[in-house]
């Protein structure tokens, strides 16, 4: 039988109908294997999957591959975004097989849940060099009773990698460290399309906000040019949606014009506070049109009843990738008339042959920026052409709620908010924080995912992490000491539950969470920045905020152990550098005294990368330890104070002066 019916993901819910009989991740699934000494086929995906669907199609909708399926194993389903302990696990294994990695992710295991072997997509007949999927099937059985020593053989030799923890080389970094892997990105990046050389193209978020801090500390206008391409390049290009806002996870070739067309929470999070930077560096409209895009799809789109944030939307409809969103020159003259038609095609390279496959993907790679007046008339057409496009069959929503990327975007909502003046985004994110800290919340622990009324307990490092850094954001914008409170809440839960003593990073999985075949403890950036970078950022944050001899050098500890692991593969594992930079240049931003908007929102624009901010309310005190403690009353009137390590600047009590000394300090 199917036990998919009751799950709920809708990952998991796409498949309860197929003649597979399968179980969901969990004991009950492994003691099964284990009563019918029957190997165990374990297929990971998530919603907006695009060759999931495909293979979903294909096979699992067959009643012939099903009846193999069912025969031969025991057949778990995961939704590898509820479970991406589990995800990473068996994705790490096939790496060690040699593979690439992508999903569907499709492994063989032992009944313990020890893997042997496996794959991504497999086709139901042989095509594209890769052999059918029932013949793998009954290979891989025929392998498990005829020949277990090669399982055995394989298994000893999976496990004994996968239990291998990271591990520091003990040594440090330095600014000057820093600048020269910031200079050897640099020389990485495409000076013709912007972002790492070659296709496909990923956005890479973590590592352009490196280069980005880069330039920021060395003026190194080569560097800062190509940071400026990049973003310019993605939203002109395909992967932009010109239309309804936001970003598609990435491109399959180097221009970034074909998109692979889903939209996730996490990349849109990450991007608009790129966005936001890059429009305070430049003052460009299009960098601002970009991530304000990303807000209005969110609030149009993404925001779930209870007012957290959905995960996806589809790549998919009507069966076929990107069919949502591309057009026709003949469905732009029906909708906009021939002169209107005719005017927008030519801006949007849109042509009777197409520029994909026949159809046209909206993008701007070759006519570029316009001057204001022409995108006043660009931006009634666009209105009218979402209009059509919302008649059309929508893609899937995954309206999940998963605390991880929730944290990230409400992170990116406040962060970006005064740097773009929206304050209503602040508002915005604290209405989401609310939902999670009160609903995905047990005892001051997190869960990972929320779906009616359903959550998955206990959550992973990053919901923690990713929760903490939203808190200290909100805190800043705030001044609420209940977000401060929070964040302290979460960083004690790191490391109570998730830190790994021998090796000073955090593990992915609680200590109470039921046990995998390995306690997963990576440390590399993938699609989101891995927990230990986030942590070390929110850490130093935290550090910054309230001056105390605690909170430094628990920062200080937890960086230098990171930093050891991460000069063995910097590109890999940017969040924990950039987390880096922040500790060695940030300055600590102190605004006291009555009426001081003014100061607190001046604060605020300076961006992000290079500064912490506290606003002290009247029953606060410094700590003893803070280096503005001897410096004169704040019940003087507005003022700000600047800190840099043990040194501050004296009292500044405008705006102007505050921007003016910051400014110094820095380029100091």
């Amino acid at each position: 039988m199917n036990r998919l019916g009751n799950a709920s993901s809708p990952y998991l819910l796409q498949h309860r109908d197929n003649p597979v009989h399968w179980w969901e991740w969990g004991p009950e699934a492994l003691a099964e294997a284990k009563r019918l000494n029957k190997p165990i086929l374990i297929s990971i995906g998530y919603a907006a999957c695009h060759w999931c669907h495909v293979m979903a199609h294909e096979s699992f909708e067959d009643p012939g591959v099903a009846a193999v399926m069912n025969e031969l194993y025991v057949n778990i389903k995961v939704d590898r975004e509820e479970r991406p302990d589990v995800d990473h696990v068996y994705m790490s294994a096939l790496h060690l097989l040699g593979e690439q990695g992508g999903w569907p992710l499709t492994m063989f295991l032992t009944p313990e849940g020890e893997p042997f072997w496996g794959g991504t997509y497999f086709p139901k007949e042989p095509k594209f060099g890769r052999p059918g999927f029932v013949q793998v099937l009954n290979e891989i059985s025929r392998l498990y009773h005829a020949e277990p020593e090669r399982i055995l053989k394989n298994r000893d030799a999976l496990k004994a990698h996968l239990a291998k923890g990271a591990e520091s080389d003990g040594g440090s970094l330095s600014l000057a460290d820093l600048d020269r892997m910031g200079l050897r990105l640099s020389e990485l990046i495409d000076t013709q399309h912007g972002g790492l050389q070659g296709a496909p193209k990923f956005p890479n978020p973590p590592i352009l906000e490196y280069l980005l801090r880069y330039t920021r500390r060395t003026n190194d206008a080569d560097a800062r040019a190509k940071f400026l391409l990049t973003m310019e390049q993605m939203a002109l290009g395909g992967i932009h949606d010109h239309l309804g806002g936001g970003f598609a996870r990435y491109s399959v070739d180097e221009r970034w014009l074909v998109p692979h067309f889903e939209k996730m929470l996490y990349d849109n999070a990450q991007l608009l506070e790129l966005y936001a930077l890059a429009y305070a560096e430049t003052g460009r409209a299009l960098f601002k049109d970009a991530a304000d895009g990303i807000v209005i799809w969110l609030e149009r789109e993404m925001v779930t009843p209870e007012g957290a944030f959905a995960s996806s939307l589809d790549a998919d409809s009507e069966g076929e990738e990107g069919r949502f969103y591309v057009w026709s020159l003949s469905e732009i003259r029906d909708v906009l008339g021939d002169e209107d038609a005719a005017f927008f095609a030519k801006v949007y390279d849109i042509t009777e042959e197409g520029n994909f496959e026949g159809h046209n993907i909206p993008n701007r790679l070759i006519t570029g920026e316009a001057p204001a007046p022409v995108e006043e008339r660009l931006a009634i057409m666009r209105a009218k052409l979402l209009e059509r496009r919302a008649s059309r069959v929508r893609p899937g929503l995954d309206d999940k709620v998963l605390a991880d990327w929730n944290g990230m975007m409400m992170s990116a909502l406040v962060r970006a908010a005064p740097l773009l003046d929206h304050p209503e985004w602040i508002a915005l994110a604290a209405r989401a924080y609310r939902f999670i800290s009160a609903s995905m919340s047990r005892d001051g622990r997190l869960g990972h995912s929320w779906r009616e009324g359903s959550l998955i307990f206990p959550g992973f490092a990053l919901d923690h992490a990713a929760m903490m850094r939203a808190a200290l954001a909100l805190h800043e914008a705030t001044g609420d000491a209940s977000y401060m409170r929070d964040a302290r809440t979460w960083r004690d839960v790191l490391l109570a539950e998730f830190m790994i003593e021998e090796s000073g990073c955090l593990a992915m999985t609680a200590r109470s969470a039921d046990p995998l075949v390995v306690r997963p403890q990576p440390t590399h950036d993938e699609a989101v920045p891995n927990a230990n970078g986030v942590f070390a950022e929110a850490l130093v944050r935290l550090a910054q905020i309230t001056e105390t001899q605690t909170d430094h050098q628990r920062a200080t500890q937890i960086l230098t152990s990171l930093v050891g692991i991460a000069r063995s593969s910097p590109l890999g594992h940017t969040s924990i550098l950039n987390a880096l930079d922040l500790h060695l240049r940030g300055l600590s931003i102190l605004i006291t005294g009555d009426d001081a908007e003014p100061l607190h929102a001046a604060a605020l624009q300076i961006p992000y990368l290079d500064r912490s901010v506290r606003w002290l309310n009247d029953d606060e005190v410094l700590d003893e330890n803070h280096p503005a403690k001897a410096l004169p009353s704040s019940r003087e009137g507005a003022q700000a104070l600047v800190c840099a390590g043990q040194r501050c600047s004296l009292p500044l009590k405008t705006p102007d002066a505050l921007t003016a000394r910051v400014k110094e300090m820095l380029s100091a």
